[in-house]
Formats: C-alpha cells, sequence, structure tokens
C-alpha cells in the first residue's frame, strides 16, 4: 500500500484530555496496522486547533514503532477547530518533495473531528482536491449542545470529499469505540484504483491524435502539425499508470503510428512524435475516426478519460458524423482543429457538443501554437467540472 498520508488531528479544546489520548491510541494504531516503511506508506500528522501545524512530516519516520512512540508525545495545542483552516495548510506546505512527498504515490488527507468544524470546509477542500489530495472524514460524536451556535457547515462532510457514496467518510458513535474503525480505513485509504481524487486532468487520460496526413499539407506543414502535437502532449503527465498518448495519421487510408501502451515515458513519447514520416494522399477523416476508435480507444483503460484530438486541412471524402457520434457514444471525448480548408461544419459534427469549446479553426498551419494553452485549459476545465459522485 504505496501512499503518502497525512493525519489531521483534532486538538480542539471540546474535545477534552482522555479523548485525546483516545485519538493518540487511534492514531498509533493506525501506524501500526500500516506497516509504515518507505517502500509502501509513509504517515505524517498535523495538529489543528485555532492554527495548525506540523508535528512530523513524512520522512521523518521511517518504521511503526518509532512513528507511535512519538504520537504518544504530542502535547494538545488546544483552540478552535478550524478544518477549514488546516485543509488550506496541508493543501500548501505538507505534500511538498522536500518534505518527504514521493509523487507517484496518491497523497491521502485523514480528517479526524470531534463533533463540528468552526470555520467553513468546502472551498479548502475543492482546493486541494483540485491539487489531487484525497480527503477522507473521520467524525466522531456530533456537535454538543454549547458548540450549535459555532455549526457553520450543517453537512460538511459532503461538501469536502469528492464523492458521497460513504466511501470517503466514517462516523464514529462514541471516542471508545474509535478502534474499532482502524482495519475499515486502512483498507479504504490502501484502495489505490478508488482513490480518484488524486487524478487531476494532467494525469488521467487516454489522448489520441489522429493527424491528418493528406497531399494538401505538405511536408513544412505536417511538421508544425507534429510540433503543435508534441507541444500538447509535453503539458501533460505522462506514464503508464498517468497519462498516455497514442497516434495515427490518416489519408485515404491510416495508419497506427503507435499505441497508448507503447511509450511510458514523456522523452519517449515525444521523440516518437518527432519520428512520424507524412505520408500524403486522400483525406477519409470518417474512416480515421473509426478507425482511431478501434486501434486506440477500444484498448484505453477503464479509469481513464478518452480524448481524441483530430487535426485536418479539408472536407473529407467520406461522412464524418456517423463515426463521430459512434466514438462520442462510447465515451470519446473529441476536440476537432481545422486549418486552412478545412469544412465548419464536419468539425461541429466531430467535435463533443459543446461545438466551441471543442471545436477550433485557424486560417494557416503556422497559428496552430496558439491554441495549445485553450486546448490544455478547456480539457481541464471539463474534468474539474464532471460531478466525481
Amino acid at each position: 500500500c504505496k501512499v503518502d498520508l497525512s493525519f489531521l488531528m483534532d486538538g480542539s479544546w471540546s474535545i477534552g484530555k482522555r479523548r485525546f489520548q483516545l485519538q493518540k491510541r487511534f492514531l498509533g494504531n493506525m501506524a501500526q496496522a500500516l506497516g509504515i516503511g518507505s517502500a509502501g506508506p509513509l504517515m505524517g500528522i498535523v495538529q489543528y486547533g485555532d492554527d495548525p501545524s506540523t508535528e512530523f512530516n513524512l520522512k521523518t519516520y521511517a518504521n511503526s514503532k518509532d512513528l507511535r512512540n512519538a504520537i504518544e508525545k504530542i502535547q494538545q495545542k488546544g483552540g478552535l477547530s478550524n478544518v477549514g483552516k488546516a485543509l488550506s495548510f496541508v493543501n500548501k506546505n505538507f505534500f511538498l518533495d522536500a518534505n518527504g512527498n514521493r509523487g507517484g504515490a496518491p497523497n491521502v488527507v485523514v480528517v479526524v473531528v470531534d463533533g463540528w468544524p468552526t470555520d467553513r470546509v468546502e472551498e479548502a477542500s475543492r482546493l486541494a482536491r483540485e491539487s489531487g489530495i484525497n480527503i477522507f472524514f473521520v467524525t466522531v460524536e456530533a456537535a454538543a449542545q454549547s458548540e450549535k451556535q459555532n455549526v457553520i457547515e450543517p453537512n460538511f462532510v459532503d461538501k469536502a470529499v469528492c464523492r458521497t457514496n460513504g466511501f470517503y467518510s466514517i462516523n464514529v458513535p462514541s471516542w471508545f469505540s474509535l478502534h474499532k474503525v482502524v482495519q475499515p480505513l486502512v483498507k479504504r485509504v490502501c484502495d489505490t484504483d478508488r482513490l480518484v481524487c488524486s487524478k487531476t486532468c494532467l494525469n488521467s487520460a487516454d489522448i489520441g491524435f489522429v493527424i491528418d496526413g493528406s497531399s494538401s499539407v505538405g511536408t513544412g506543414n505536417f511538421r508544425t502539425v507534429l510540433q503543435f502535437v508534441a507541444n500538447i502532449s509535453k503539458e501533460f503527465e505522462i506514464s503508464d499508470t498517468d497519462t498516455r498518448i497514442g497516434a495515427v495519421q490518416y489519408t485515404y487510408e491510416q495508419r497506427l503510428e503507435f499505441s497508448f501502451d507503447k511509450y511510458s515515458t514523456k522523452e519517449d513519447v515525444l521523440n516518437a512524435i518527432k519520428r512520424i514520416s507524412y505520408w500524403s494522399g486522400g483525406t477519409s477523416t470518417g474512416a480515421a475516426i473509426s478507425y482511431a476508435s478501434e486501434q486506440l480507444f477500444s484498448k484505453s483503460k477503464p479509469n481513464k478519460r478518452k480524448i481524441m484530438i483530430l487535426i485536418t486541412d479539408g472536407r473529407s471524402y467520406d461522412d464524418v458524423s456517423v463515426p463521430a457520434m459512434d466514438a462520442h457514444q462510447n465515451g470519446v471525448i473529441a476536440y476537432s482543429i481545422g486549418v486552412a480548408w478545412a469544412a465548419p461544419d464536419e468539425l461541429e459534427a466531430i467535435a463533443t457538443d459543446p461545438d466551441k469549446e471543442h471545436s477550433f479553426f485557424v486560417d494557416e498551419f503556422d497559428n496552430l501554437y496558439r491554441y495549445v494553452n485553450q486546448l490544455i485549459q478547456n480539457i481541464c476545465t471539463e474534468f474539474n467540472s464532471q460531478p466525481r459522485n
């Protein structure tokens, strides 16, 4: 179970001395059950009250025994339960390379809350999730009568987690039954396939480029198109578990230049793009979309977003709308980039709705570069607006 884990422990006065001790025992048991070590999970702790502070970071202790001893020595800070502030702190300061963050391991935050937060958590948790942090809540008991006046967001858990299906939250009726959630929680934070929130727009796609190699493009312009493809690709985090890149070139016929599983580093992908040789011939864009669906996207991984970026400079000799509709129905998000003599009606038919966010046109090849940032921004905006439930 290779995860980088931060526990936010509640140090507010409302928890009291005895329950603070029970919380420390729970964290010690978690460290033991996880089996902390450099090849597996790493764990750090942030204590929050009025203000959060790091008790120790991911690289301070490399085994469960040392970690448990350190947890035993933690002193209660006191103050209010400012969970939102604590999440912002973790997002900005905790998962840094300097603090032992490993990059390849999912980032997980487990927030332990006694009763109720005394500040807003929604905005802070959204920003944390968008930077790829998986947030779990362990809520113990409920707000006491005296605390109710401080409650700002009654359904704060649903606002803080990325899926409201109960996977990211555990409610414990009493501090004395906290030990019962150790095993279920370990199982969840180690279920790396379900940690969808660590997926961002840059590391969760299979992107297939469908490149027009027809005679009207010409050798010089074809190199410009390949530079455009490379400029888009290099913005993504590429590996066999992150974003993968594939490419098809087409004329009357189609050629698989490389599949999603061929290259697993950015350097290899960029070199492969550079090596694509210009084909020259007719323009059967519809057949190319069907070919890409079959040769690239049918082999896409189930948890990846399928993104097709098609670049063409002319009207197709065959119908594009039926192959495009088939691709859309199979979950492919299609972007069409038209140059020079490309037909606007075809570009719209190829693009996923709404067209204006998925279809672009430039009058000449040398202006393609202008759309690199726009395209990536649209891919990310769309990703972040998807409901994650």
